[in-house]
């Protein structure tokens, strides 16, 4: 298929009820809930495959179910269900309101990859000589410059990154079904909808924003998702390893508040969720390596939801080291080994040294999307830069510009557990503004 037939194919207008801006697992329980009303939906994803951060987890608090085992089947939901487009490897163009209607433009990045040829039979991948840091693993693994992203993404279809390919052909020959096509472009497909749902979720703060913690230049000081993909059974390495050597850690902390509640790096509020993925990660761990030393370094431990304060006892209770202090910086010695220098709070401030093997920052949570750099029409943000909802005693889901509605992290730090009900009262409110507005019946 040529550059200009992939173009001209795609150019037909997406005409539905909902738009929802991000796969993550709140925008596709948002749109699962509002097509099982028979209502027409698109979701847009800027990557190539659907599951948002979700996807990235090894387990869940405070029950500590397989993260996967909640995601992939409302993945595979989504993808199958009848009233559902999905458009990977997307993105939007500011959204406009014409008259009781939103229209966009969606870009379709090129993948280079003829997406109804693809078979994902990986024999692209396999060929392919030229080795990335892999997204997925967070640079704990190497992908291929043409690959699936991970084994569970959907579609099950290869994408190319054209910045490290070297256009040696490999992958060309290799492929059964002749799908590859390096002069593939981007295809601009108009959208109009009824009603949009924002679930662009949230970044983390930066591993590099505290130079008092290494800049990200200390190999055995990781980030909080690094730690997810050690703990998960399909990780990088297949179990926990530190990075720098692949020694099994034997003394492992966590330094609160590294990303959350400090005003120099712009990021006062609370991220809510950062002691208890701690916590959690610490219990899988004492699992992992029984006989590893395991600290968490606080200054308060926010166990805001039901049955959280009972997670915390029982990490207590498996033998995990709470210390209240303050880390004032990090540093390494000869071997790498991090050396952790803190102010307890509990001791008559005293200050001392600690080494460790692995330390973990417990980043806090920024927004996903600015709305208003977007152009979301008249979606505003808050102070905090999170989409802004003035109603939130009202519906938590409601923002500036009726019409439009937000899902879970987008508004502000949140849960799964919040992220998934935000979800569900965000397609409930557009399928109200749908019946109050006449616009039941579209296609």
């Amino acid at each position: 298929m040529t550059a200009s037939a992939t173009v001209s194919a795609s150019a037909a207008t997406l005409d539905v009820d909902v738009l929802v801006v991000g796969g993550g697992i709140a925008g596709l329980q948002s749109a699962l809930e509002a097509a099982e009303q028979g209502r027409k939906v698109l979701v847009v994803e800027r990557q190539p495959s659907i599951g948002g951060r979700m996807i990235n987890l090894s387990k869940v608090f405070p029950t500590l179910d397989c993260a996967s085992c909640i995601t992939t089947p409302r993945m595979a939901s989504a993808a199958h269900h009848p009233n559902i487009t999905i458009r990977t490897y997307s993105e939007l163009g500011p959204i406009r309101r014409e008259g009781p209607r939103f229209t966009s433009t969606l870009r379709q990045k090129a993948r280079y990859v003829d997406e109804a040829a693809c078979i994902g039979c990986k024999r692209c991948e396999e060929a392919c000589p030229v080795f990335v840091p892999d997204e997925y693993e967070h640079a704990l693994g190497a992908r291929k410059a043409i690959r699936i992203p991970f084994t569970n993404a959907i579609p099950q279809t290869a994408v190319l990154d054209m910045d490290h390919c070297t256009l040696c052909g490999l992958c060309a020959k290799a492929c059964p079904t002749d799908c590859i096509d390096f002069l593939q472009e981007d295809a601009e497909i108009p959208v109009t909808a009824g009603a949009v749902i924002l679930a662009t979720g949230h970044e983390l703060t930066s591993m590099a924003a505290k130079p008092e913690y290494g800049r990200a230049a200390l190999p055995n000081v990781i980030s909080p998702m690094q730690a997810e993909r050690l703990l998960a059974p399909h990780g990088a390495y297949g179990r926990v390893l530190r990075p720098s050597d692949g020694k099994i850690p034997d003394s492992i902390a966590y330094v609160q508040c590294a990303g959350s509640r400090d005003a120099s790096l712009g990021v006062p509020y609370c991220s809510r969720v950062c002691c208890m993925y701690a916590v959690k990660q610490a219990m899988l761990l004492s699992g992992s390596l029984p006989v590893a030393d395991i600290t968490i370094y606080y200054m308060d431990i926010r166990a805001f939801g039901k049955g959280y304060e009972q997670f915390v006892a029982s990490a207590r209770a498996m033998g995990i080291n709470f210390v209240k202090a303050k880390v004032a910086r990090i540093r390494e010695d000869a071997d790498h080994n991090p050396i952790v220098r803190i102010e307890r709070q509990e001791a008559g401030g005293t200050v001392e040294e600690v080494r460790h093997d692995l330390v973990v920052l417990s980043l806090g949570m920024l927004p996903g999307a600015d709305p208003e750099r977007e152009g979301f029409a008249g979606v505003l943000r808050d102070a905090d830069g999170f989409v802004r909802t003035p109603e939130a005693k009202l519906s938590p889901t409601l923002t500036d510009e009726p019409g439009i509605f937000v899902a879970g992290t987008a508004a502000g730090p949140k849960d799964i557990v919040d992220s998934i009900q935000d979800a569900g009262g965000a397609a409930m409110e557009a399928l109200r503004h749908l019946r109050s507005n006449g616009l039941e019946g579209r296609p």
